[in-house]
């Protein structure tokens, strides 16, 4: 990959440098909770203040399917939380068309930043259902490039998306490039799963095969052994007539999980036993090999995670995504959190962490720094590693 990075961009001095960043963050009764995704923006956005440009930064936070779902999606708060974390003066403009914000701009000083309102308010308009943002509406993309000179997409979390805020931008401004976060993504991403050191150990947990079943396929070819975790494993059991109860699991994907152990053996390796509990709730658990009828599996067992751990021993590269159970649950986090700590452990290896609820669980233990590479994109890692072209990132002007 040959895109234009932010050295390579002309001289922005005084320029308006219109800037996608990912800043969709979990919030919690009006507080925002994980702000890793602003802490990993930051060093882009000085670049572009040290360079004296005019910073305006979109970013979109959460879903708009109706105009009362706004109330509690602005991105004031956010807008907020980067002064905190960076001291710097944000401007916050309360809409994302208009002459409000088009004054504003304009009357922008060198090295300032203005935030503009949730790029997805744009997808619901007087109450009606249009996806301008989502769809990358032409016309919307080609007015918010006229907006600005440059435009620098450093959101990897939308990448694999084709938006009106990166795509359509980029589309229709005449110099483009990629920050230092997707930059960085890109490197770990990459040139990992290209030339990795072994012993090569993927973990991947989660919910459904059919979504990881090419990544599944990509990887397994290329690593020495593939881990399947909670929930993801129950389609397996089903493949090899184990019990599962009420767990969750794909019944269409059954002969898919066949075929993919026949063809790979041992290198496909399935969680062995669950925690189990008669509800989806954070409840005390039974551990279980097969999941009794009633029950639902809820988190890998102590066979597994023993079992993960002698897999893991002096493993040089580690790429894990998604929880090995519902991790969100205190009784039922032991094997995700048992996992995390072992990898952090490992000397001399490359580790990636990619997926919201594994990288939000490694940030929640303070183990991030543990890892070599904590990624900011769920969805975005999951399609490049299937090596699937991301819009995002393959709009943007090469060298």
């Amino acid at each position: 990959m040959n895109k234009k990075t932010l050295q390579d961009l002309s001289n922005i001095e005084g320029k308006v440098v219109l800037t996608r960043v990912d800043f969709n963050v979990p919030i919690k009764e009006g507080v925002i909770t994980d702000t890793n995704r602003i802490s990993a923006a930051l060093p882009t956005i000085q670049y572009l203040l040290d360079k004296k440009s005019k910073v305006v930064l979109f970013t979109h936070l959460g879903r708009i399917d109706s105009e009362k779902s706004k109330d509690s999606k602005s991105v004031k708060i956010i807008a907020q939380k980067l002064v905190e974390l960076s001291g710097w003066k944000v401007k916050f403009i309360s809409e994302t068309r208009g002459k409000k914000l088009e004054e504003a701009i304009s009357n922008m000083k060198n090295s300032t930043i203005i935030m503009v309102e949730n790029t997805r308010f744009e997808d619901v308009v007087n109450g009606k259902i249009v996806k301008n943002e989502s769809k990358n509406n032409s016309k919307l993309g080609k007015y918010w490039a006229s907006l600005g000179d440059v435009f620098v997409n450093d959101a990897f979390g939308t990448a694999h998306r084709s938006h009106a805020s990166n795509v359509g931008i980029a589309s229709n401004i005449k110099e483009s490039s990629i920050g230092f976060l997707i930059e960085k993504e890109i490197k770990f991403l990459h040139n990992t799963i290209s030339n990795p050191k072994r012993p090569f150990v993927v973990l991947l947990g989660g919910a459904k095969v059919s979504d990881k079943i090419n990544v599944i396929e990509k990887l397994v070819k290329k690593a020495d052994k593939v881990i399947i975790g909670t929930a993801m494993c129950y389609t397996f059991h089903l493949a090899m007539k184990k019990n599962i109860g009420n767990s969750l699991a794909e019944p269409n994907s059954v002969n898919l999980a066949k075929k993919l152990m026949k063809k790979y053996g041992d290198k496909l390796i399935i969680t062995k036993d669950s925690n189990c509990s008669p509800t989806f709730a954070d409840v005390k658990g039974e551990i279980h090999d097969e999941v009794p009828n009633g029950m639902i599996g809820m988190d890998a067992g102590p066979k597994t995670i023993k079992l993960v751990k002698k897999e893991l021993k002096g493993a040089k590269t580690v790429v894990w995504n998604g929880p090995f159970g519902v991790s969100e649950f205190d009784n039922f986090k032991y094997a995700t959190q048992t996992i995390a700590k072992t990898i952090a452990k490992l000397k001399g290896a490359t580790t990636i962490i990619g997926g919201g609820d594994s990288a939000a669980a490694v940030i929640s233990m303070g183990l991030s720094d543990k890892f070599s590479h904590v990624s900011t994109g769920g969805g975005a890692s999951m399609e490049f590693l299937e090596g699937k072209v991301l819009p995002g990132i393959d709009v943007i002007q090469e060298k």
